[in-house]
């Protein structure tokens, strides 16, 4: 959301730099993205200043050249050479100063710098109307009324000053700040207090609108109070649509609104100053001279203001006229056949309040994500609605001339009061942290208009404001309270005191947390994706990663048709995530992903017409992506190697290392969508499966690298925690041993059967085996034959290994090698 520095001083005199205001705006919860200043013109206004011209003599052997000296105040006098021929003493005028950017007579942007002009210095430039930008004429320099004042810029002369502009990530619990005046209010209730600020808060100029007998016949109907609990309107004749002033439209610019005309641009600056959305019909198009309310039945045509024609759902609220013709989305969209355009005369404005539920879903439906929707799905003030509609007449009035024709329509069966919560001063000070005086928590409570009521020595009831909806319980409070007050003021205690408790079962928070923790710190960024995923991945004739049609989980998904099943496998999420970082120049990746997948119980598939947790298994799984290089780029000579299946392998094993996870079986596989994989499981319970995705899987994902994938299932992961014993033992007083054998092996060895024999054979002794080298050479070994280099640590927690009980292992270990797979002592 973008916010008007300027807008903002309207309301408030705020005497701080951007960057004090982008700190307080952040500390209460409006965090600021970032800011800019956004100037009204190219031209740089602030640089042109107003002058008297004091001497003006033409130059010899010049046709059009005056050398002139100007005062631009503070008895300051520069020398200007002018070749406008309507230059003469006494003038007051405009003069761009050096480093100023204005017009040349072709349009281009030049700078204006310091020159001699036939020997004449020339320290600026005396300005005519096309080189400001405010005008076509250049026949000569622009000469000011005599009155004006020496010295001040052009943007105050003409009124167009600069502006600073915030970016605000808003929160979606925010709704009473989605306007300037609800960000005003936040400033002014952090500035009263920290700062102890005592100026006014300047609320809008208004009318007072009655709801006396109709002087035009007209009505309004609310069938549906349920979907719009307030809905107020007005009638207004003999307006001019016309073009908006420049004020408003360079008010509208700042935040990134386009400027229509002065009609619509005022329910637009309304609904950005208010946080209230306003709609205009045009009265003559609204047949039978009424207003309804109401649903439609589904299916019904409604052609929008972008020329698309739309079916109707029967849940969404319609704005119709009296002949029950849709003219409006209620709170989204408006109609092609109803809007204000140059040749409307009179308007009905409309101001309502929609429940928020009934907007998001009918903004969703049809795919319209308005500003007005936007606005209302938060929610906006129901007490609101008719101080924005006449804040938006009082400015109708000034800039197109209307009249009011109606009294104040306002259907308001059911009015929203506001929330009363029972509030404990010693229940504030736990939350906070902190022990509080009653003066403190009342003085932050009134900044934010938070009243209070039934005050006891212990507690008070808090009268919370009913442009706040979200603030409905005693930790709302005491979170706005916070936000105002300010969490770096709230003291860190400078002891803490905790105890460890042991838990029958493990968090399952705090273990996923354990593992994201490691993945950190291993290089890893984490991602979160939507459970939504493309179909085409998995069923019809190009699918990459096939799989039966009665096994995917469809949803029914109005707002993104691509996105139409419940993901089955966490791959795609990362594949289109090393797209999308590939295509950015970032091909170096190193990802993973905690969700779950969603498949149907295939035994049951779509036999069933029943919902049930037994036709469908979600399943919670743990993903890990690596591609591009091994290791990042460095000053060391060294090749730069690219990540493979043993860097996936690692980062799985340190995975399995930090949950204590052991005691399985490998079994190497080769199935889509992997060209080659290694599965580890017991039984025929899955822990993981990782191995390098296929090329061709790749390739139809755009990804011009190879990918390693690696996927957990956490659910029988966490499963086996449950059956971990922790034990513990005391670090060894001993030095260890290491040996070194060579085995020359079969191709089809594998090192885990190597690693599984020590640990039988040398058992008692045997702390680790690592394999740290392979030779293959078929010339030197033979055919099918290979070499691996194996490490093998030795410790005992008693006593110092003498070299012959080391050697006695040993030639065990060689006799076991040699027995049970064949193997030769390369020495």
């Amino acid at each position: 959301m973008k916010v008007s520095l300027n807008w903002l001083r309207e309301f408030l005199d705020i005497n701080k730099t951007p960057q004090e205001i982008e700190e307080i705006l952040t500390s209460t919860g409006l965090e600021v993205d970032g800011w800019e200043i956004v100037k009204p013109s190219e031209v740089d206004l602030d640089k042109v200043v107003t002058a008297q011209v004091i001497e003006c003599e033409r130059i010899p052997e010049t046709d059009h050249l005056s050398a002139t000296k100007v005062d631009i105040g503070n008895s300051t006098v520069r020398s200007i050479v002018c070749g406008a021929p309507n230059v003469a003493v006494g003038q007051k005028v405009l003069v761009a100063l050096p480093g100023a950017n204005v017009f040349s007579k072709d349009g281009q942007l030049f700078q204006i710098g310091e020159r001699k002009v036939k020997g004449v210095p020339s320290q600026g430039m005396i300005c005519a109307e096309d080189e400001l930008g405010i005008g076509h004429d250049h026949a000569g320099i622009m000469v000011l009324p005599a009155e004006t004042a020496l010295g001040i810029t052009a943007a105050e002369y003409f009124q167009k000053s600069s502006d600073v502009v915030f970016e605000i990530g808003l929160t979606p619990n925010r709704a009473d700040a989605t306007n300037h005046l609800g960000v005003a209010r936040d400033l002014a209730a952090w500035l009263r207090a920290n700062e102890g600020l005592k100026s006014t808060f300047n609320i809008p100029e208004i009318v007072v609108l009655t709801t006396a007998e109709n002087r035009e016949p007209f009505a309004v109907v609310v069938e549906n109070e349920t979907a719009c609990p307030r809905y107020s309107g007005i009638l207004i004749k003999n307006i001019k649509v016309a073009e908006s002033p420049d004020w408003l439209k360079n008010r509208l610019t700042a935040i990134g609104q386009r400027p229509i005309n002065n009609v619509v641009d005022i329910t637009n600056y309304v609904r950005a100053e208010l946080g209230q959305p306003l709609h205009a019909f045009d009265a003559a198009k609204i047949g039978g001279q009424k207003i309804l309310v109401k649903n439609l039945p589904a299916g019904t045509i409604f052609k929008t203001l972008d020329e698309t024609e739309r079916k109707l759902l029967a849940e969404d609220l319609m704005i119709c006229d009296g002949n029950s013709v849709p003219m409006c989305i209620g709170g989204v969209f408006g109609g092609a056949g109803s809007g204000v355009s140059e040749a409307t005369t009179s308007i009905f404005l409309e101001s309502a309040f929609f429940h928020p539920s009934t907007i998001r879903r009918s903004m969703l439906r049809h795919g319209l994500r308005t500003d007005a929707a936007w606005t209302f799905e938060k929610g906006v003030d129901p007490n609101g609605c008719t101080f924005a509609l006449a804040r938006a007449v009082i400015l109708i009035q000034n800039l197109a001339g209307g009249e009011i024709a109606s009294g104040l329509f306002d259907i308001y069966s059911k009015p929203i009061l506001p929330a009363k919560i029972r509030m404990n001063y010693s229940r504030i000070d736990k939350l906070v942290g902190e022990d509080l005086t009653k003066e403190k928590v009342k003085s932050v409570l009134a900044a934010l208009e938070i009243g209070i009521e039934d005050e006891t020595e212990r507690a008070f009831t808090a009268v919370v404001p009913t442009n706040k909806p979200d603030v409905t319980r005693e930790s709302d409070v005491v979170e706005e309270f916070l936000r105002i007050y300010g969490l770096d003021t709230v003291p860190i205690p400078n002891q803490f005191k905790a105890s460890v408790e042991t838990a029958q079962n493990p968090n399952p928070e705090a273990v996923r947390n354990r593992v994201a923790d490691l993945l950190a710190a291993l290089g890893f960024n984490e991602c979160l994706s939507l459970s939504l995923t493309n179909s085409a991945w998995h069923r019809g004739p190009d699918a990459i990663f096939p799989l039966p049609e009665n096994t995917l989980v469809s949803v029914h998904n109005t707002a993104n048709q691509g996105l139409d099943t419940l993901r089955p496998t966490l791959l795609f999420s990362l594949l289109e995530t090393i797209r999308h970082n590939q295509n950015r120049q970032n091909a170096d990746l190193r990802l993973f992903e905690f969700g779950k997948t969603y498949l149907r119980n295939e035994e049951r598939g779509m036999r069933d017409e029943t919902v049930g947790t037994e036709n469908f298994i979600e399943t919670a799984r743990l993903a890990i992506a690596i591609s591009g290089v091994h290791l990042p780029e460095s000053w060391q000579p060294s090749a730069k190697k690219e990540a493979d299946f043993f860097t996936l392998k690692s980062a799985v094993e340190q995975v399995f290392a930090r949950l204590g996870i052991s005691n399985f079986q490998e079994t190497a596989i080769q199935e889509t969508p992997y060209q080659f994989a290694l599965k580890l499981h017991r039984g025929q319970e899955e822990l993981v499966t990782f191995g390098k995705i296929e090329p061709a899987v790749c390739k139809k994902m755009d990804i011009r690298q190879a990918v390693f994938f690696a996927d957990f299932h956490w659910d029988n992961l966490f499963k086996s925690l449950k059956n971990n014993k922790i034990q513990y033992r005391e670090v060894s007083r001993f030095p260890s041993v290491r040996r070194d054998l060579a085995l020359v092996i079969d191709q089809k060895t594998q090192f885990s059967e190597i690693r599984s024999l020590a640990g039988k054979t040398a058992k008692k002794l045997l702390k680790n085996v690592n394999l740290f080298d392979v030779f293959e050479d078929e010339s030197k070994l033979g055919a099918g034959k290979k070499s691996y280099a194996v490490s093998f640590v030795f410790e005992d927690l008693e006593k110092t290994l003498q070299d012959k009980d080391i050697d006695s292992t040993m030639n065990q270990l060689q006799a076991v090698f040699e027995q049970k797979l064949n193997a030769t002592i390369r020495k």
